[in-house]
């Protein structure tokens, strides 16, 4: 018997039992898997086969019994089972929504899954989900014509704890590098893909945008065995950009805000994270300068940039540019 098909038979075998199931009974449930051989050689077969199910959250456990039953193994179905998800109709259709929105972005990893999800949700909701009363925007997504392919494949190897090797490009340098990566996580940030993982060039966690990268191969050898372990303490926010001056194109530059009327009760809103002052003055550290000079230029005329002076020199440029475009208009 294949092992997959081994391991589905077990959980079902555990599952339909109604009191824990001895050693003697499981070998007599699987005589051509765990009755050949040496007692010592089936039983570490079988250990093994648990050890994946467990590490797969299938929670299987020895259990003491009560007197008039054996010792063995159970499958504990509370912590197996989902508990029951009630969703209203209003429910229903937001989550329909953004699938669909995400699904229809045409580049989304583990599209097949989110069908099929998407089906579901279909099925239960009857002929018609209620159309939501919400607007979403997935648009401007930086792609290549290869990027649904490359996000189902990091999907894959993300899910499998499989290495990739890229060849990925820097705008800074110019030039393409070979990398092997451990992906730890992928995360679509203001219309940029970002693959999270250790580079085993740079000898650390690095982040990488997938339209960066030219070719993409994950590891296929030994599948069911993962390449590596992520850090428990990893956290996908900790790398991934999510404002805009967060983009790591430039050396950090610290610039000074001026908040000014309604703005400055919004400083800490608006520029999470960094330091405040009581009087609207924010001081917020760039890694992309244009994309807060364009961030404050939205907020309008209440929002100065006070400093460095190469900072309030763009700005000025931008805003001047803003004013010529508009000439004439009423």
């Amino acid at each position: 018997m294949e092992r997959t098909e081994r391991l589905l038979d077990l959980v079902a075998l555990l599952l339909d039992a109604k009191e824990p199931l001895t050693w003697k009974q499981i070998r007599a449930a699987f005589p051509d898997d765990y009755a050949q051989g040496s007692v010592e050689a089936t039983e570490r077969k079988f250990e093994r086969d648990k050890a994946e199910l467990l590490e797969l959250g299938i929670p299987i456990k020895y259990t003491q019994a009560a007197e008039d039953v054996d010792d063995g193994y159970t499958l504990d179905k509370d912590a197996y089972y989902l508990p029951k998800l009630q969703l209203g109709p209003d429910e229903m259709a937001v989550l329909y929504a953004a699938g669909s929105a995400a699904l229809a972005s045409g580049a989304f990893p583990g599209s097949s899954d989110l069908a099929h999800a998407l089906r579901k949700i279909g099925f239960f909701a009857g002929p018609k989900p209620p159309a939501p009363k919400v607007r979403l925007e997935l648009g401007g997504v930086a792609e290549t014509k290869d990027l649904p392919a490359r996000l189902d494949a990091l999907w894959s190897a993300i899910s499998d704890r499989k290495f990739i090797e890229i060849d990925y490009f820097s705008p800074r340098q110019k030039e393409v590098t070979h990398r092997r990566v451990d992906p730890y996580g992928l995360a679509l940030r203001r219309g940029l893909w970002s693959l999270v993982g250790y580079c085993h060039l740079r000898k650390g966690v690095r982040t990488f945008h997938v339209h960066r990268v030219r070719e993409l191969t994950v590891n296929t050898k030994n599948p069911k065995t993962p390449d590596y372990q992520v850090p428990k303490d990893f956290a996908l926010d900790d790398y991934v950009a999510s404002f805009p001056w967060q983009h790591r194109f430039h050396p950090r530059v610290d610039v000074e805000l001026q908040l000014k009327g309604h703005l400055a009760a919004l400083a800490e809103k608006s520029f999470p994270g960094s330091p405040t002052s009581g009087d609207g003055k924010v001081t917020v550290a760039a890694t992309d300068l244009e994309g807060l000079l364009r961030f404050v230029l939205s907020l309008g005329a209440d929002a100065r940039v006070l400093g460095p002076p190469e900072a309030v020199k763009r700005h000025r440029e931008m805003a001047e540019a803003i004013s010529r475009l508009h000439q004439g208009s009423s």
